[in-house]
């Protein structure tokens, strides 16, 4: 065969080969063996009376597969003993990355099987693609001759073409076994998915999740550690893994002494491919002790608000177990984790308010949503606001504002929540012109905010709003997460359950006062009149006996000084018995209620007090409080009670605060001290009649707070203490106004 001829063939072979390799697919072996057949094939036309054989090479393993053999010429057929040697012709040309040629390697003979079945000379060419060895091709000549320049540059194209069909085979098995895993992983997330919907405890939905993570990774061992209500350790909440002897299931602080602290630190997944190696070895906590560990994959729990909940830690003996597929897996599995931890978490929240709007006063479960809201979210500081007209009124916050403190509903941050009825964010609420109190959000720290309306009744109709807001140190954003908004909708919803609550206890509580108050004067009032007309009837006589004793004495009582002074003494003493008598009397006589101006009340009552020198009384608002239902002295009476009581408690040293405001048809008087104030749990037993801390004043009836409560009552209004028992106490007073007084309501 002339080389034109020759040279033509090859370029016709190249051509062939190169269709066959393009049209290779997905788990096409066939089609791999086929283009390798044919550049073997190929190869012999080129050297005529050759032989050749291709192998691949595996790199991880450096050595050859003998099931890859693909051959051509009268040496096809495989020989018992002819695999390439380990340090052969094939893996000196493997390593050097050239041609060896068997006449050019004095050092190294020929395969000698190969030699016994008529193989003179043989050319080893590497099958490399970017530096990778992925095969070599043999070609047997059995003549003892050297290869042509244009037989070696023909080669040399073979070799290329049959590289790139390896490469493309590794390749379509790589795609393949990674579509395979890709299948599987997001089969395992879809039942992730369904455990967290479904009705399994938290602890099997961990446990079945590390069970996917122990299959898909082939890890021996795997352990969730979630962190605990202090933030400072990792607790041990579900482990699995086979045989397991004494599992170190104790709490880890999260610091860098422990790898599984050392993730929930720094917030990092890390993949160790040697524990024996530093600076693990020196941190390494073992699962179980009696088990040699050499590889381990942790990643953090976090949450979408920047929570941090744990740790997934998977453990393996064998070195280098995992790869950066299995630290995304678990990262995913971490995910799915995390969702139904905070699943959880809000669905034990949600039973305990449930539970505690049944058997709890609504201030407690206002003060308890607070808190959770701020555990649910991980936020600094958060608060609920009852709408009052057009005023939002803090009823509850876990720091920065003031029980009691107001906003306008138009023109504020917490207000548009209720004009728009959704959930409303803001970035920056120290330079945010909707928040009013940029004074208060620079001192606490406060930076992200988020707030949503309290929705009650069938119509949704907003009664308030729920307010939390983040820290400097805490680089989230509400916006980030939707379930931020959801958790907070939740919690909102049953605050605005217990403000309904708190309404209907309220008007429960003012109408059984009213009647209780009612049906007491009733019959105090007719055991009153009984006693006054029958003492009355007995000390009235005393006066008159006196006189008549002093009409028919005279010249005794002149003689004898002592008895006329004696005489005198029983006369005024009975007169003054009489006056005492009819005075307390007056008011437990029915209550002719009138327009009273409360600010002259106030004044009459800081007369009546007394109060001492170190005692500074300061008023605001009240001159200019409308006119309200009440008895006059009486109403007096009640402020005077109430000066008493905290000057006694300030020792006769501070500040008496009295402010008034209109709420609706009321008017609401704060009478505020900075005494040591009123423990929460003493609110409701001060009022009582005989409750132990009461005290008597000089002139009064000395029933104390439940004589004020029961005057209230009695204009048609109430009574309230607010304090947190450390910091002064506040009693918050609500009379009805004139103006909305009828007819019927003015005898009590």
């Amino acid at each position: 065969m002339d080389t034109e001829t020759r040279v033509l063939d090859a370029l016709a072979s190249l051509n062939r080969i190169g269709a066959t390799i393009n049209r290779l697919g997905l788990g096409d072996q066939a089609g791999i063996d086929g283009a390798l057949k044919l550049i073997a094939q190929s190869a012999i036309t080129v050297v005529p009376g050759a032989s050749a054989v291709i192998y691949a090479f595996d790199p991880v393993r450096h050595s050859f597969d003998p099931s890859s053999r693909v051959s051509a010429g009268e040496l096809s057929a495989p020989l018992p003993g002819d695999e390439p040697r380990p340090d052969g012709l094939g893996a000196r040309a493997i390593a050097q990355r050239r041609c060896v040629l068997s006449y050019e390697e004095h050092d190294l003979p020929i395969h000698q099987v190969k030699r016994a079945a008529g193989a003179r000379v043989v050319a080893c060419f590497p099958l490399v693609v970017a530096e990778q060895p992925l095969g070599v091709l043999y070609v047997y000549l059995h003549e003892s001759r050297r290869f042509s320049q244009l037989e070696l540059l023909l080669l040399d194209n073979f070799v290329n073409h049959a590289a790139m069909a390896l490469h493309q085979a590794g390749h379509l098995v790589t795609v393949q076994r990674d579509l395979a895993r890709a299948e599987d992983e997001l089969a395992r997330l879809r039942r992730a998915d369904l455990l967290i919907s479904s009705r399994l405890s938290l602890r099997e939905t961990l446990e079945a999740i590390l069970q996917m993570a122990l299959e898909v990774t082939g890890a021996r061992y795997g352990i969730f550690r979630l962190v605990d209500r202090t933030g400072l350790k990792l607790v041990t909440a579900a482990f699995a893994g086979e045989g397991l002897g004494q599992p170190a299931v104790e709490a880890l602080p999260i610091n860098t002494t422990s790898i599984m602290g050392w993730v929930a630190k720094y917030r990092q997944p890390l993949c160790i491919t040697d524990l024996c190696a530093n600076p693990w070895v020196r941190i390494y906590y073992p699962l179980d002790h009696g088990v040699e560990m050499r590889s381990e994959l942790a990643v953090p729990l976090i949450g979408a608000s920047g929570r941090l909940e744990g740790v997934l830690n998977l453990e393996s003996p064998a070195v280098a177990a995992f790869s950066d597929q299995d630290s995304l897996l678990l990262q995913a599995l971490a995910t799915q984790a995390v969702i139904a931890i905070q699943e959880v978490r809000l669905l034990d929240a949600l039973q305990e308010i449930a539970e505690r709007l049944l058997n709890q006063p609504p201030q407690q479960v206002f003060d308890r949503l607070v808190e959770m809201a701020c555990e649910l979210l991980n936020t600094a500081v958060g608060s609920i606001w009852v709408l009052e007209d057009d005023q939002l009124a803090v009823r509850s916050a876990s720091a920065g504002y003031l029980r009691g403190e107001r906003v306008p509903v138009h023109g504020s941050l917490t207000g548009e929540a209720i004009l728009t009825r959704s959930p409303i964010i803001a970035g920056d609420v120290r330079t945010d012109h909707r928040f009013l109190r940029h004074d208060l959000a620079r001192a606490e720290g406060w930076t992200s905010a988020l707030v949503v309306p309290l929705m009650a009744g069938p119509g949704g109709q907003p009664v308030g709003a729920f307010s939390v807001f983040s820290s400097e140190q805490d680089t989230r954003r509400f916006g980030d997460a939707e379930w931020d908004k959801k958790v907070l909708t939740c919690l909102a919803h049953h605050a605005a359950l217990a403000v309904q609550e708190a309404s209907r206890r309220e008007a429960l509580r003012a109408a059984e006062e009213q009647r209780a108050v009612a049906e007491t004067f009733a019959a105090v009032g007719d055991i009153a009149a009984n006693l006054l007309h029958r003492v009355n009837n007995k000390i009235g006589t005393i006066p008159v006996r006196v006189q008549g004793i002093q009409d028919k004495s005279r010249s005794a009582l002149e003689a004898d000084p002592y008895l006329a002074t004696n005489l005198a003494e029983i006369e005024h003493s009975a007169g003054e018995a009489m006056s005492v008598m009819r005075e307390s009397l007056f008011h437990l006589r029915p209550i002719e209620v009138a327009p009273v101006n409360v600010a002259l009340a106030v004044t009459d009552a800081i007369t009546q007090a007394s109060l001492p020198p170190g005692i500074e009384v300061k008023v605001a608002g009240l001159a200019d409080l409308p006119l309200v239902m009440a008895g006059a002295q009486r109403l007096a009476l009640v402020f005077a009670n109430l000066l008493e009581n905290a000057a006694t408690a300030m020792e006769g040293r501070g500040v008496i605060a009295l402010h008034g405001h209109v709420h609706d048809r009321w008017a609401e008087i704060a009478v505020s001290d900075n005494g040591p104030g009123i423990p929460p749990e003493l609110h409701e037993r001060i009022f009582e009649f005989n409750f132990s801390g009461r005290q008597a004043h000089a002139g009064k009836l000395g029933f104390g707070l439940w004589w004020v409560r029961t005057l209230m009552a009695r204009f048609g209004g109430s009574i309230a203490v607010e304090s947190d028992g450390e910091h002064g106490a506040t009693f918050i007073l609500r009379l009805p106004l004139a103006a909305s007084f009828s007819a019927a309501e003015a005898r009590r």
